[in-house]
């Protein structure tokens, strides 16, 4: 038994296919099924029920991919653990980021992140917060960046950022006010992004309480919202790192929020509790430096960077 037959054993588990597996080791399918051959001889199990149309994981090859994927961990972690003390920036660094945040994060981070750290072999994946979760546990993914509250047993959280919330209004609305108070436009319609606005402390304690009274309409990106709320008036919410995607005219349809209404989101960076390259951690700490607004990262992240 050899840690490669283990990784192609994990992986013919996670695509469900041989050829997809195959692909993404960069190996050829009869090596693939002939390596997985020999480990299920030695074994003296059948790991996967293989068909025309997919692979079908039995009942005892889960519990070896399961420990497959430990032993894995365990494995890699020895080589992190040498660069480390090496004080080595390189290697394979997997980075998953939550669509809710993707579109401010990632253009900015990818070009910085390439050009400082050449060595570095980077993969971004955008996946939802509970999918990241799953995959940090299952070690598919070394680094997540999502809204905070997502953290589970075995998963640490680092306060990465703070973010405030602000209101876009039509021409319509009450522009000339230089602040908002929701009770100011009870009559207007509210616009809200699904499954991202009016969520834990990712928006307006407000919210839920004008679903009940009217109909609140939900799309799928910060954008349309914006159009929507152009084309046919009331209000919408958006984060502050939207601003500088607005055009001039736009800007001047924003305000800031008054009262005890919670208006801002808090984002956090996700890690096994046994993660160890604090140096790779510090490189995404690094980055972000570089191009967030200021007064927006964590104080800890900025005075200190990131201590495991």
């Amino acid at each position: 038994m050899t840690l490669q037959q283990l990784k192609y054993v994990v992986a013919i588990d996670r695509y469900r296919s041989f050829a997809q597996a195959a692909e993404a080791l960069d190996v050829t399918q009869p090596t693939l099924s002939g390596m997985v051959g020999k480990l299920e001889d030695e074994l003296d199990v059948r790991l996967f029920e293989r068909t025309n149309r997919k692979v079908v994981t039995t009942g005892i090859g889960a519990k070896i991919v399961e420990q497959a994927r430990l032993i894995l961990m365990e494995a890699s972690r020895i080589k992190e653990m040498v660069s480390e003390s090496k004080g080595e920036v390189a290697g394979e660094f997997r980075l998953s980021v939550g669509p809710s945040v993707a579109p401010y994060l990632l253009p900015d981070f990818i070009r910085i992140y390439l050009a400082d750290y050449p060595q570095v072999v980077l993969s971004v994946e955008e996946m939802r917060p509970e999918a990241m979760i799953k995959a940090l546990g299952e070690g598919t993914i070394d680094v997540g960046i999502a809204t905070t509250g997502h953290r589970r047993q075995g998963i640490f959280e680092i306060p990465l950022y703070t973010e405030r919330f602000y209101v876009y209004m039509s021409e319509s609305c009450q522009r000339r006010l230089p602040v908002f108070r929701p009770e100011q436009l009870e009559h207007e319609h509210l616009w809200v992004m699904k499954e991202v606005q009016c969520l834990r402390e990712s928006a307006f304690s407000f919210c839920k309480g004008r679903i009940g009274r009217r109909h609140v309409y939900e799309a799928g990106n910060i954008d349309t919202l914006i159009r929507i709320v152009d084309v046919n008036g009331g209000y919408t919410i958006i984060p502050e790192m939207h601003l500088p995607m607005l055009s001039t005219e736009q800007r001047q349809n924003v305000r800031r929020i008054d009262g005890d209404h919670l208006s801002l989101r808090k984002v956090s960076m996700y890690i096994r509790e046994d993660y160890v390259r604090e140096r790779m951690l510090n490189t995404v700490a690094d980055t972000l430096k570089k191009f967030m607004p200021a007064g927006m990262l964590d104080g800890a992240v900025v005075r200190n960077g990131i201590r495991l």
